[in-house]
């Protein structure tokens, strides 16, 4: 199974077997943003660093930026998400991945929060 890790920005990172990354949003940032209307997604085989805006998430309420969890450059991205941005509300942590990148570094995945930790995190917001 493959192993899943959390940012400070609420998204999750699954690294996978052929060692890519996969990203999407946490379930709480969902439930934050409420009904998902639109989302922009990067272009694929763009050079991101850490932190780097990516990604916008528009719902009802708001609009809200994706950020690059780790250095890469984006390999693959789910259009599934611009036909139906509502498959983020209905699963956020699977289907509704956003993008897939090529770490810089493999090991940096080993820095983000791991899901006892992201826990952790929200008891603090």
């Amino acid at each position: 199974m493959a192993e899943i890790r959390y940012t400070k920005d609420h998204e999750w990172v699954r690294l996978e077997e052929d060692g890519t990354a996969t990203v999407g949003i946490t379930d709480h940032a969902q439930e934050a943003l409420g009904d998902i209307v639109f989302v922009e997604l990067p272009a694929t085989d763009r050079t991101v660093v850490e932190g780097e805006s990516v990604a916008v998430v528009e719902s009802v309420k708001a609009a809200s930026d994706i950020y690059a969890p780790l250095a890469g450059k984006v390999v693959e991205i789910n259009d599934l998400l611009t036909e139906d941005p509502s498959l983020v509300n209905r699963d956020p942590e699977d289907e509704a991945w956003f993008f897939r990148m090529e770490l810089d570094d493999a090991d940096a995945f080993e820095s983000l929060m791991d899901e006892d930790a992201y826990k952790q995190f929200l008891e603090t917001l």
